[in-house]
């Protein structure tokens, strides 16, 4: 991954995403989709990066 691209404003620890930046924990993305897994989610759980890709 090119690490000119990352946006260290965007912390992430996911290393399996393509995204995924692990010289400094964050997202290459400038912007990323949060997306529920629960139709009313209560608590973080039930939420994800919906802009998730694996390697």
């Amino acid at each position: 991954m090119d690490q000119k691209n990352c946006h260290c404003s965007i912390q992430c620890t996911v290393s399996n995403c393509a995204h995924h930046t692990a010289q400094n924990n964050s997202c290459s993305l400038s912007q990323i989709r949060v997306g529920c897994c629960d139709s009313v989610p209560t608590s973080c759980k039930g939420t994800e990066c919906a802009s998730f890709q694996l390697k």
